[in-house]
């Protein structure tokens, strides 16, 4: 008790409370639909102070008593204007009205033009829905997930993946979040597209580092989705039809002004025209997969209002009487906003998350089974702002969350199975979290923010619990019984750790700082997969009695600066990652239906370290960025490569990024990508044994080679007809091509005998997309 007081001081010092002031707050807003408008700014001239809008777009700001001019702005908005009396507190909503002369832009942020240099934060990026609408998209489809590998740091688990390797972290070290709910699987056809649809979307914010204290649960970065809340002012619906999939959203009040909703849905169609134009191949068959996406905001009064959102998708692949896989997410969401006074905005959510997974044969022959995994959660969350004062905004909350593991179940039909009926052990845990953080302005040119999170995690009951001769070196032979816990029964020993959280800021001028930032983040929950990228058919486990929580420390250091009256933007960002307990496995490790799974793993330790260079365009005909990342990530873990250092399978030595938009009028817009990123570390075959007839390769050391390098280039370009921002009704065209010049990137090389001469090897490059892929897809909105 006494050290949350001494932090509770801390967070206050330095500051004052003025006397005679008074607070201005409110909502800021899209005029057109209602949005709130995340991180638009509020300004007082006269004395050089503002805030910024959180993301329900509520602001809180004290100013001494005066005359003054309030400028409301939003980047691709009209500011606005407007004279105010403050001589009491008072509520000042701002709805904005949408430019119509507003010259295209890449990365928006709603506070000001130089944000980027003005924030706290660094390694954190906010990305607009319209720019990533036209950038070049596969098969037609815009996906947020494939923009973001686009940014310095962050790189693309493969051809056909939508994991995420951030600074050397694995890809179930990001904490992705649609609306508040985790998505544990954000991937649609095995990974050639993430499960957001962007007609749904409203914002996207990427933390990399100097990640703020109310986020927590993964070791490398958080991707906070939110999205939109239904247009309060009108009804609307908006679509498209493209190569592979169709989309609609509608939305609308269902009381102006007051309640709101919106729908959207999305589905791929390729097994229906197939059938319809009478491809043998798939009259039997089922390949498709599909989201909903759904949300309802309901202003009670000025204090109070209430969201409700939610969401549920599917893949579905089926090939007759042969085989089926099915996987799939579904969230929701409750919240409940209230304002005290006119400080202190509060949230409360209640959420839920679930994913899982079938993979079977169906029917009732010998080779019949029905394999099925999941992972579900209940999440309790309250999160509070207190705006002390114009130099403190204090932050505090905490969360508490059930998790439910179900590994694995297999089920048969009949008697006739040569499988038989089995379930691994299931896991429950409950993860709780506490929070505080204070972001204080110290002088006009330094700021800095600090906080601290308190996680507890604790595996219950009901469970299983292998206990064996030798714990320091788990073996499956060695099993000397299996303890079985009741319901609610604590699972060995909780697992508390404090995570310090500190960034700073020091303004250099007008448009250049420099900023560091240290976060130490613990991860309780671990993917089991043996491919480099995720599968919908890996599973999840809790940090246990014989797997340690994964402990990340970052350091990171940044200069930024602003050129041209802010129309360009560069930065230097330097990083360095040291993790404990990084997972790895054995040498052959089984972990398909393996009940002692924990044998199969092996913990220690490993470091990443990075320079990322951004250079940004945002201002006229021509915008875009070039990013580039030099990284290396490294792990030394006993029990592989003889306990030497060795390349971690997410390590990438450079990656290059170069987004062009340009906007040749108002009906044609033309963009291209270029990305290019060194070949993934492999272990390669330096030996081979013949042994009764058999091959057996031996390996080189664990990832000692890499395969070739990724380079791919694609283009679009967006046409729009009778180009009218008055028109309520809209419609376009956009033509893309993936991989313009057809580039053969392999997805893994194996060995293999050659037909012709059994004592010789020959290496088998498999590509997933070895061809451009053209796309046309038609967009309507009204």
């Amino acid at each position: 008790m006494m050290k949350f007081k001494l932090l509770l001081l801390c967070l206050i010092l330095g500051s004052t409370v003025l006397a005679q002031n008074v607070t201005l707050s409110g909502y800021l807003k899209d005029a057109s639909n209602g949005e709130a408008l995340i991180g638009a700014t509020i300004y007082v001239e006269e004395i050089h102070q503002g805030t910024a809008s959180n993301a329900y777009g509520f602001y809180s700001l004290t100013i001494p008593e005066g005359n003054y001019t309030l400028q409301v702005s939003f980047i691709g908005y009209e500011t606005v204007k407007q004279k105010i009396e403050a001589t009491a507190s008072k509520t000042i909503s701002v709805s904005l009205i949408e430019s119509t002369e507003q010259l295209a832009e890449v990365i928006v942020r709603g506070e000001a033009a130089n944000a980027n240099v003005e924030r706290v934060e660094m390694g954190m990026a906010t990305l607009p829905v319209k720019t990533i609408k036209k950038l070049p998209a596969f098969m037609g489809e815009v996906d947020i997930i494939k923009t973001i590998q686009l940014l310095p740091g962050i790189q693309s688990g493969g051809e056909a993946s939508s994991g995420l390797y951030v600074r050397g972290g694995g890809p179930d070290e990001n904490l992705m979040l649609l609306d508040e709910a985790p998505v544990y699987n954000a991937s649609h056809l095995m990974g050639f597209f993430s499960v957001f649809n962007s007609d749904a979307i409203k914002d996207i914010q990427v933390y990399k580092s100097g990640i703020p204290a109310e986020y927590g649960g993964k070791g490398s970065s958080v991707i906070d989705i939110r999205q939109k809340d239904g247009n309060s002012q009108r009804f609307g619906f908006e679509g498209g039809i493209g190569n592979l999939s169709s989309r609609l959203t509608l939305e609308g009040p269902i009381i102006k002004d007051k309640w709101s909703f919106i729908l959207a849905g999305r589905r791929t169609y390729y097994d229906v025209l197939g059938k319809a134009a009478g491809l043998e191949e798939l009259q039997d068959n089922k390949l498709y997969f599909y989201d909903l996406n759904g949300k309802s905001n309901l202003i009670i009064n000025n204090n109070n209002r209430i969201y409700i959102s939610g969401y549920m998708g599917d893949d579905v692949f089926s090939m007759g009487e042969s085989i089926y896989m099915r996987w799939g997410n579904s969230t929701a969401t409750a919240r409940w906003n209230h304002i005290f006074g006119d400080k202190i905005f509060m949230n409360i959510s209640a959420i839920y998350s679930n994913y899982d997974y079938n993979l079977g044969v169906p029917g009732d022959n010998a080779d019949n089974f029905d394999w099925s995994s999941r992972i579900r959660d209940y999440n309790a969350k309250f999160d509070f702002t207190y705006f002390f004062n114009p130099n403190n905004t204090i932050k505090f909350g905490g969360n508490t969350i059930l998790h439910h593991f179900r590994p694995g179940k297999v089920q048969t039909e009949g008697e006739n199975s040569m499988f038989s009926d089995m379930e691994l052990a299931q896991y429950n845990a409950l993860e709780n979290a506490l929070y505080i953080s204070n972001e204080q302005k110290i002088s006009d040119r330094f700021t800095v923010q600090y906080g601290l999170r308190l996680s507890h995690f604790q595996q219950i009951g009901e469970g299983e619990v292998n206990i064996y001769q030798n714990p320091e070196a788990l073996k499956k032979n060695e099993i000397i019984e299996t303890k079985e816990y009741k319901k609610g029964d604590k699972i060995g020993d909780a697992f508390v750790h404090l995570e310090p959280r500190l960034g700073m800021k020091y303004t250099l001028g007008r448009h250049n700082s420099v900023k560091s930032s240290f976060n130490r983040m613990v991860q309780n929950l671990h993917l089991i997969t043996n491919t480099q990228s995720p599968t919908p058919l890996d599973i999840w486990l809790p940090t246990s009695t014989y797997i340690k929580p994964l402990i990340v420390d970052q350091v990171s250091v940044g200069y930024f600066h602003n050129l041209n009256n802010n129309m360009w933007e560069a930065s230097l960002e330097l990083y360095y990652k040291n993790m404990q307990n990084v997972l790895d496995y054995r040498e052959g490790a089984e972990l398909f239906l393996n009940n002692a799974i924990e044998t199969e793993l092996l913990h220690g330790k490993g470091e990443s370290k990075g320079l990322e260079l951004l250079m940004k365009k945002s201002k006229g005909q021509l915008t875009g960025w070039v990013g580039y990342t030099w990284s290396k990530t490294s792990r030394k873990i006993n029990g592989i490569n003889n306990g030497n250092w060795y390349p971690s399978s997410y390590d990438r030595t450079h990656d290059v990024s170069v987004v062009s938009n340009y906007e040749l009028n108002s009906r044609w817009n033309f963009a291209a990508n270029f990305v290019f990123a060194t070949g993934s570390p492999i272990s390669y075959p330096v030996a081979k044994y013949t042994v009764q007839g058999n091959q057996i390769y031996e390996y080189s050391a664990r990832n000692s080679n890499r395969i070739p390098d990724y380079h791919r280039l694609d283009i679009s370009a967006t046409y729009d007809f009778k180009k009218n921002e008055n028109r309520r009704f809209k419609q376009s065209l956009n033509f893309s091509v993936y991989n313009v010049y057809g580039r053969r990137n392999a997805y893994s090389i194996t060995p293999e005998a050659n037909e012709d001469n059994l004592n010789q090897t020959q290496f088998l490059r498999i590509s997933i997309i070895g061809a451009p892929i053209p796309s046309v897809t038609y967009n309507v909105k009204f």
